[in-house]
């Protein structure tokens, strides 16, 4: 599998490039933002128009999905599942107009599980105080110690790769059908490729639409999980 390709470095630390993967994440970026000012535009207290309507429901959506895993307690983190989940989705369904998608580098659903790592440590800290929320590493026993200290960096890896692998497995098997399909099209020496119309439209649907869908969600309710178990519970207080 090819990475990305990179447009241009700038001379800067000793290079940074500018690849396919950053460049495709701002035309993503600014599309979320268009989208939002769009069904956010002139909005009214009683919802008239067809564009407010859609946006309170998506937020509602979200918020209820938020409650019912994390509790009222964790509702501000409302605002930052619904941007990965969308930045997610629309990562992934890019590839379905020729683009490449983000989430086939790993450095982009690296960053949202370390993200993701953070709000979990920094959640503990604020539940228990940083001296209690470190010795609970060591608890029951000591021995756990170096286990529990694996378990800090497992979890982010693990979401970083689950994310990664399916987008780019789906990818892979969709290059491998379309080639194989080409090649029994010339075998047969038919004019255009007809055996890549209809079954690949078919798993395109599977592995672009749905899986992207999927692990959009699996993603953002991992975090979501992951995250309440941190959290105080600010309710029982």
């Amino acid at each position: 599998m090819e990475g990305p390709k990179i447009f241009f470095t700038i001379p800067l630390f000793g290079g940074i490039h500018i690849d396919e993967t950053i460049v495709n994440a701002f035309l993503i970026t600014a599309v979320l933002f268009i989208l939002c000012k769009v069904l956010t535009y002139k909005m009214e207290k009683i919802p008239r128009k067809k564009t407010q309507i859609i946006a309170e429901k998506l937020v509602l959506t979200i918020d209820n999905l938020v409650e019912t895993t994390m509790g009222k307690n964790c509702m501000r983190f409302s605002p930052y599942i619904m941007a990965l989940f969308a930045s997610s989705i629309f990562g992934s369904l890019i590839g379905l107009i020729g683009m490449r998608p983000t989430t086939m580098d790993i450095n982009t659903t690296g960053a949202w599980a370390l993200l993701t790592a953070f709000f979990i440590h920094y959640m503990g800290f604020k539940a228990n105080g940083f001296k209690t929320y470190m010795k609970s590493f060591a608890e029951p026993i000591p021995l756990l110690l170096p286990i529990n200290l694996i378990g800090i960096v497992s979890t982010p890896v693990g979401m970083a790769l689950r994310h990664f692998g399916n987008i780019v497995g789906g990818n892979i098997i969709m290059t491998l059908i379309y080639t194989g399909l080409a090649s029994l099209s010339s075998m047969i020496h038919l004019p255009v490729p007809l055996f890549q119309a209809g079954l690949p439209a078919i798993l395109s649907l599977y592995f672009d639409l749905f899986s992207g869908f999927m692990q959009a969600f699996i993603f953002c309710m991992l975090t979501m999980v992951y995250v309440s178990n941190s959290a105080p519970d600010e309710s029982a207080a």
